[in-house]
This record gives C-alpha cells, structure tokens and sequence, in this order.
C-alpha cells in the first residue's frame, strides 16, 4: 500500500490574523492624515517593537528586567553615529538600513551585559539588569564624546539622490518605513514563540528545575533569548533614531526601561498581542494624554493599581475572557451590566478627577486664579460647593458602581458554571 503523504492544513484564522494587520499598517496614515496623527503613528510602530521585545524576557522567559532602555538607547546611539557616518560618505548603506546597525549594536550589548545578568534568575536578576541600567545612564553623561551630553547626538535622515522618489523629508515616508520593520519584526517575533528555543524559553519560565533535570542549560536559554531580545530591542532604537533625528540620553535612563515594563504589563505579558495593547496605551499616554492634565501620572498610576488588583493578566486577558464568553453566545446577556459598569464608572471617575484637578490647581497653578475649566465644566477652587458637588458625584458614582458590579459578579459567575459545564459535556462525549 503505498504511503499518503500528509498535508498541514493552513491555518485561515492567522492568515486572515496577519493580512489585517499589514492592511491596518497601510491604511493608517490615510485615516490620520494630520501630522500629530503621522507622529504618534510612527511611535506607535516604534513602541510595538520596544515592548515586544521586552515581552520576550518578561512574559515569555519569567525575566523580569528592569534594564531593558539600555539595548534600545544603546541601539539608538549607534543608529545615530551610523546616520551620521553615511552622511559624511564613510559608511555605505542605505538610511533604510540604519535601523540593522541599531539592531546589531543592541544584540552585541546584549551578548556582553546579558552574559553577566542571566547567570542569575528572578530577584537577583532583576537587580543586576538595574544596576547595569543605572551604570549605562551614568555613562552617558560622563562621555559626551560618544552620548553628546545633555545635548544629546543629532543627525540628518534626508541623504543623498531619492531613489523612486524616497528621501524621508516626508513624515509619511518615514512612518512607512517604521510600518514595514514593525510588521516584519512582529512577524519575526511571533515565529521565535514557536521555534524550540521559544517552547524551551516556556519551560524555563515555569519550572527551570525540571528543565535543568532533563539535561537543558537553563542560563544558556535564558541568554539566547536575551541576545534576540536585544537585536529587537535595537531595531527598535534604531527607528526611533531616524524619526527624530536626535538621541539624548533620556533613551537609556530609567523611566524608560520602567514604562516599557509598565506598559507591557498593562497590555498583557502572558498573550502575544498584549504588549502591542500596551504599546499602543504607551504612545496615547505620553504623546497625548499628558497634554491634557498634569496629573497623567497620578491617573496611570491607579490603573496600573487597579490592574495589579483586579486583572493581572492586562487588558488581553479581559479580551481573551470575553471572547471565550462570546464563543459560548453568553456575551449579549452581559450587555446591560456592561453598559451600567461603564456609566457608573465614569461618573465616579468625573468626580474622583475634579477632585484630583482642583488639587493640582492650588498646588501648582494657583497663581493663575481660581478657577479652571474640565470636562467643559468651570471649577472654582476656592468655592466649597465645587469641592463638595465633586465628593457627592464620586461617592454616588461610587455607589452605584458597587451596586452595578455586584450584579455583574452574580451573572458572571452563572456564565462561567454554563460554560465549564458545557466543556465537560463535551469532554464526556
């Protein structure tokens, strides 16, 4: 009998999964044509990249590094010194291949820092990746040679003949560019989840006894993985450097390497598609939100309290769950409560804020008078009705919330008995 060879079927969903993606990269800027819209667009593809890379270490290796701004600053640096090299004449390359060098130069940091950091595992990693952060910050202000000082190193993309009519003057031009690593650095990153060393990266996380039991060098996994995560890191580096011309030490300090952890957390560090949430809250949160109130940071805060408390497994899991709900078609019963949670909080939110912006107010902007305008509502500050309308409009809000949630809790908790005795159903059979 002859022998039938065997055929893997094609996976639709990722296809169609993938398809949408670069359409959504293609069509962006033609839906946010504004140069505001060009700018955070084009951060949000460099965002992307930065956090999935971290992501690598966090949600998939367990690493939790707090260090991860030197490969993408040390990255940009490069990047920038390349710029520069091939605008002088001494370095042959293309300025779309700029973002490479950065990628190198943050695998090859990586492979020299990342020798001495994950020879450790948990705590004691997670300080030595913030000591190595805090030495690379110092350095860069003690050798102006190489970071430029406070001023940072600027350099100029716009180089040479165009070629097809591409010189990266237009922000258009340099968002596409941004587009097409994104997609292929995604891309690229999602296939290392399911090489061997990603399944082994897994198990190092989970149980690096047992790994070590069956004969696998955990540290060497563990070092693999952070020399890829530094390439991707770099590349990141590297498209920032040619968007804004400029790189300063900011990149490497340590802010940075504490919003990509906070971000990535946020988005959802155990699913793929969650750092690329958190990337996206990122770019929204520092490019718009904060110029909207002083107090951005106070609200980020509490969300991120919040999502420690009430969701760890970030804004993905609150997606995936709901999505499990909807496969099972008990997602529409669910609507009302929905509804009722998104009304209540937003009234206890309007006025836990005005109590919030009223404060900041006398704090720091007290000189400028007493009142202020939010939400479209005049405040007075030095009014003791304002302050009392705001407390009854956050405890009512308060209030009804709770009663709204318990409702909810009470559905949820029939959903899911609906749902697992289905599955067992289904597993019995």
């Amino acid at each position: 009998m002859a022998n039938e060879k065997r055929s893997t079927p094609m996976n639709v969903g990722r296809w169609v999964t993938w398809s949408l993606f670069a359409l959504v990269l293609m069509l962006a800027p033609l839906v946010f044509t504004s140069g505001l819209g060009l700018t955070v667009l084009s951060q949000m593809g460099i965002a992307i990249i930065a956090c999935l890379s971290y992501n690598m270490l966090l949600g998939q290796g367990g690493m939790l590094s707090f260090g991860h701004a030197v490969y993408t600053g040390l990255g940009a640096f490069l990047a920038i010194h390349a710029l520069n090299a091939v605008s002088s004449g001494s370095l042959p390359i293309p300025v779309s291949a700029v973002p490479l060098v950065g990628g190198l130069a943050g695998m090859g940091f990586a492979a020299l820092l990342g020798y001495v950091t994950t020879r450790k595992a948990g705590t004691t990693f997670a300080m030595i990746t913030m000591g190595m952060g805090e030495l690379v910050f110092a350095m860069s202000l003690m050798i102006p040679e190489f970071f430029g000082g406070e001023g940072g190193v600027s350099g100029n993309r716009v180089i040479g003949k165009a070629f097809l009519g591409i010189t990266y003057g237009p922000p258009i031009q340099v968002y596409y560019l941004i587009a097409v690593y994104t997609f292929i650095a995604v891309v690229l990153m999602f296939a290392f989840t399911r090489t061997p060393l990603g399944r082994m990266l897994n198990a190092v996380r989970d149980n690096p006894e047992r790994v070590e039991f069956v004969g696998y060098n955990t540290q060497r996994v563990r070092y693999t993985a952070f020399i890829i995560a530094g390439f991707f890191a770099g590349i990141s580096g590297g498209l920032g450097a040619l968007n804004f011309e400029i790189v300063t030490a900011e990149v490497v300090h340590a802010a940075r390497s504490g919003a990509y952890l906070l971000f990535t957390f946020l988005g959802g560090a155990t699913f793929f598609f969650g750092p690329i949430i958190g990337a996206i809250l990122m770019v929204l949160a520092f490019v718009l939100f904060s110029e909207f109130t002083k107090a951005w940071l106070l609200y980020l805060g509490l969300i991120f309290l919040f999502m420690v408390m009430y969701a760890p497994g970030g804004f993905a899991s609150l997606i995936m769950m709901n999505l499990r709900v909807a496969a099972f078609g008990k997602l529409r019963q669910l609507g009302v409560s929905y509804l009722g949670l998104a009304i209540t909080g937003l009234v206890a939110l309007a006025g836990a804020a005005a109590l919030v912006e009223m404060t900041y107010h006398l704090q720091l902007s007290s000189s400028q008078g007493s009142e202020i305008v939010f939400m479209g509502v005049t405040l007075n500050t030095s009014g003791l009705d304002h302050w009392l309308a705001a407390t009854v409009v956050m405890v009512i809000g308060m209030g009804l919330f709770e009663m709204v949630r318990r409702r909810f809790a009470r559905e949820w908790e029939e959903i899911q008995a609906f749902i697992e005795m289905k599955t067992n159903q289904g597993d019995a059979q």
